[in-house]
């Protein structure tokens, strides 16, 4: 392990024939935080961090990358290359959750029954960004958050709107939120990587069910957000008060204590 995660544990965890390592830290419902490409990179690590310091068990699937290793564009690229060639990753076809959905549900299932509350939270990050939303089926999340949803990759107008879930689960999921639930999602305005036609989906299938905040970073907004902004939670988190981006985190927090029943701080 490396020293950005040596205040984390580590350990496997078997579910749909494949083992992976989780890590976690902290105390309290738990909350799976999956990171964006290239890895659990030092900037996902203290985001997690934040998560337990709200008063929740953040838990970090290793799927992909180098745990602790920083990003760089080499290191992104590399990434990306392996994962466009795996099977259990959806990139381009619309309707479809993956493979890896199915072992996500399993953690979150199992880190229910570990960690108590009355269900769990998620926060997927780019590539993963609209894994939270598949995760509400067949499992007890009930706080998902998604931050820059990118897949399916939005090639042409279809997948621009695709949400990357079949439409069973689609189905799920609005009754989840009929139920009572609740989806969270962040955007840059200006990120084509997560387009506003995704959002616009989510609206439209899940009325008042869906929270969207989308940070301006059209050319010269008055926060100074990038035109290449993208990354709300990590790369692009200007962690001072009063911050778009540092609102938008501790909207993401003050949600997963809402929903997870965690005594404010």
């Amino acid at each position: 392990m490396t020293d950005a995660l040596a205040d984390f544990t580590r350990e496997p965890f078997t579910a749909d024939g494949k083992t992976k390592d989780i890590f976690r830290r902290g105390s309290g419902p738990a909350v799976i935080v999956i990171s964006e490409i290239p890895g659990i990179t030092p900037k996902v690590a203290d985001f997690a961090r934040k998560v337990a310091d709200r008063g929740c068990t953040a838990v970090m699937p290793h799927l992909f990358g180098e745990p602790g290793k920083d990003i760089t564009t080499a290191y992104t690229l590399q990434t990306l290359t392996k994962l466009c060639i795996s099977s259990e990753f959806t990139k381009l076809a619309t309707k479809q959750s993956g493979r890896i959905t199915t072992w996500l549900r399993a953690l979150a299932r199992a880190e229910h029954e570990r960690c108590g509350g009355p269900g769990v939270g998620a926060v997927g990050m780019c590539f993963t960004g609209g894994f939270a939303l598949g995760m509400m089926v067949d499992a007890p999340v009930v706080a998902p958050v998604l931050s820059q949803p990118s897949v399916p990759f939005p090639v042409g107008a279809r997948r621009k709107a695709d949400l990357g879930i079949s439409d069973a689960e689609l189905s799920a999921v609005k009754q989840k939120v009929a139920d009572g639930g609740c989806v969270l999602g962040l955007r840059f305005t200006g990120d084509p990587m997560a387009p506003r036609d995704r959002f616009e989906t989510l609206r439209r299938e899940l009325g008042d069910g869906f929270i969207g905040v989308e940070l301006d970073s059209s050319a010269g907004n008055p926060h100074g957000h990038p035109k290449a902004a993208h990354s709300v939670l990590t790369e692009h988190l200007v962690d001072q008060p009063g911050t778009p981006t540092r609102e938008a985190l501790d909207k993401v927090l003050d949600f997963f204590a809402d929903r997870l029943g965690v005594a404010p701080k």
